[in-house]
């Protein structure tokens, strides 16, 4: 009777324990990134009463008698599964969309977790909004290259620049009268930018070719071999047009940096062949820019020859005026980190890192929902997210908790009728005790 009290009151407290894990799971269920915890419960040793008998020749055995000596805590185990990905429209909330965690501070504030709400600080750092932990990833170099290879560290955004994109490329397209008479000329404005983004105007002047075949004079026809007075030109056909870049630059266009031909064929379509670049173009720009603006291709193959109005004119430039920073925006899947301007340029500056784990139930349990490495967990590896093991970043999401309501509850209503029955058992074992003091009246 004795041993049935402390059985019970064994069990009586692992459903306490039972309980508070319950609790919290409920408590945590609207937590980001919250990971729930299970019990697992164990018995107790047994008291041998008959430690039983082998068979013989003439009797069979008989097996041990024992007596459980109650219940006790297994281990509290964190539940890693994935939670549901929720939607926020913010393009700095992650989730991570399978094993991984976002690593938050250096050294011994190191700090893993599964809720990745993003911010800048005052200092332009990145960190978890909710705790102010520095966010951890590596920083894109000079030349644009982010190695992720490197140790982590922080993530340190510059957003008060600005940038430009220096034209490379230019495209024309419409239409060269082919009704053009040979020596018309057809004068289109072209602006490009120069590498600090200032707006250079300039001008293609078009002129329409077609000359006969002008044969060779001889000077002294009675020479051996005959005196050549000029050598002989071949023809320029009507469907040749020369191309001059002009300097609008003045008051007068006068000749500038660039020219050649182009041909077209007899469907009025421009003949790559036959064409011929000449000078490569050149385009002077404001100072302290790269001056001339160079190199500078001009694309003549959307251009046609055809009966009809002259319709030529630029249909595209690559550069780009100055623009400020107008977002900072990060990649789903990798994680890269990239400042968006206003003239519609992005720039790569950095990527965000996880760390994955080879035993992510041996991680402690920290504060503000994260966790710390543990003895049993392993070291972290840490890399780029969608590598190694290491799940995918979802930008605008954030993860929410993988508490299972209806479990919990059910959990607790066996909590609950396991302490009942164990404090049933003590009240019966007690009644038992009372009427054996009973005997004695």
């Amino acid at each position: 009777m004795i041993r049935s009290m402390f059985t019970a009151i064994s069990s009586l407290s692992l459903q306490q324990k039972y309980l508070d894990v319950v609790s919290n799971n409920l408590a945590n269920a609207n937590t980001t990134g919250f990971k729930a915890s299970r019990v697992l419960a164990q018995d107790q040793f047994a008291q041998m009463m008959s430690p039983g008998s082998a068979p013989s020749t003439t009797q069979g055995g008989t097996n041990p008698t024992q007596v459980g000596l109650g219940v006790s805590l297994g281990y509290i185990s964190s539940n890693f599964t994935q939670g549901i990905l929720q939607s926020t429209g913010r393009n700095m909330d992650l989730g991570v969309q399978g094993d991984g965690f976002f690593i938050y501070g250096q050294n011994a504030n190191r700090r893993y977790s599964r809720e990745g709400s993003m911010s800048l600080d005052m200092d332009g750092n990145l960190v978890n909004s909710a705790t102010g932990l520095r966010t951890q990833g590596w920083l894109t170099d000079a030349a644009g290259v982010t190695d992720t290879n490197l140790p982590v560290g922080d993530i340190k955004i510059v957003t008060d620049k600005t940038l430009a994109k220096a034209t490379e490329s230019v495209v024309l397209g419409g239409n060269l009268s082919a009704n053009a008479t040979v020596g018309d000329t057809n004068t289109i404005s072209m602006g490009v930018y120069d590498s600090l983004g200032a707006l250079q105007t300039t001008a293609v002047r078009f002129t329409r070719g077609g000359t006969p075949a002008v044969p060779a004079v001889i000077a002294d026809p009675t020479a051996t071999p005959p005196v050549v007075g000029s050598p002989a030109v071949a023809a320029i056909p009507n469907n040749t047009w020369t191309w001059q870049i002009m300097d609008t630059s003045g008051a007068t266009p006068v000749l500038g940096t660039g020219d050649g031909t182009i041909t077209f064929d007899a469907s009025g379509q421009i003949d790559v062949a036959l064409s011929v670049p000449g000078t490569a173009v050149g385009i002077p720009g404001s100072a302290g820019s790269t001056d001339p603006i160079n190199p500078l291709a001009i694309d003549f193959s959307k251009l046609t020859q055809l009966a009809s109005a002259n319709t030529a004119t630029v249909t595209s430039q690559d550069g780009l005026p100055a623009g400020t920073v107008s977002d900072v925006y990060i990649s789903p899947n990798n994680g890269v980190i990239s400042l968006v301007y206003s003239n519609g340029m992005a720039e790569q500056v950095g990527q965000v890192a996880l760390a994955r784990f080879t035993n992510p139930a041996g991680l402690v349990k920290g504060e503000d929902t994260t966790f710390l490495a543990g003895l049993n967990s392993g070291d972290p590896q840490i890399g780029a997210a969608s590598t190694g093991g290491r799940g995918a970043i979802s930008s605008s999401f954030l993860e929410a908790s993988n508490v299972d309501m209806a479990q919990e509850f059910t959990n607790m209503i066996l909590a609950q009728r396991g302490f009942q029955a164990s404090s049933r058992v003590i009240t019966t074992s007690d009644e038992i005790l009372q009427e054996l003091v009973n005997l004695k009246r």
